[in-house]
């Protein structure tokens, strides 16, 4: 059992992936990018560490329900791609950053993707017991102790991705509208 759990976490981490980059590569419309900025700048102005923590956690929990989490965490995967394709749409300068980079090589990218990679693969987990008609009681512990390691994994990376950011304001690294 353990092997499989193994494999469909590595293989919704790929999938995961794959979703955001496709997101990425979506061509975006000046009018569809300065839409998204300004709702982005009003999700962002008072955000601190909780709140990103928060905002995370909203996505990643409903990644658990059998089945549906499947599709809400490859769905939200593609919109934060497109997110990243919006964004630089309005700052080039991140249109220069390879989409991956941030997801694979930030600290906070690689919790994200980890937390979301457990809630999708736990889902099919669940889907596939669903459909074999396997008793659900035995995936309880799993499924809690999996969804205490989303919080943290979320929880550090909140914290991490809002310090991140201010140093990179102080340093004068991020100059665009909504940071």
């Amino acid at each position: 059992m353990n092997k499989i759990r193994i494999i469909t976490f590595f293989v919704f981490l790929g999938s995961f992936a794959a979703a955001y980059q496709i997101g990425s590569l979506s061509t975006v419309s000046d009018e569809e990018a300065n839409m998204f900025m300004k709702e982005f700048e009003e999700l962002v102005l008072d955000i601190d560490a909780f709140g990103i923590f928060t905002h995370n956690l909203t996505l990643a929990l409903p990644m658990f329900i059998p089945g549906f989490g499947v599709g809400w965490g490859l769905f939200s995967a593609w919109s934060t791609g497109f997110a990243f394709a919006s964004i630089a749409v309005t700052a080039p300068q991140i249109g220069e950053i390879p989409p991956l980079s941030i997801l694979f090589l930030s600290p906070f990218g690689l919790m994200e993707l980890a937390a979301y990679s457990l809630g999708i693969s736990r889902s099919f987990i669940l889907i596939r017991a669903v459909i074999k008609k396997i008793d659900l009681i035995k995936f309880l512990k799993p499924t809690l102790i999996e969804i205490g390691i989303v919080t943290g994994l979320l929880l550090a990376g909140g914290y991490l991705e809002f310090y991140m950011i201010e140093l990179a304001q102080k340093e004068g690294l991020l100059d665009m509208p909504g940071f």
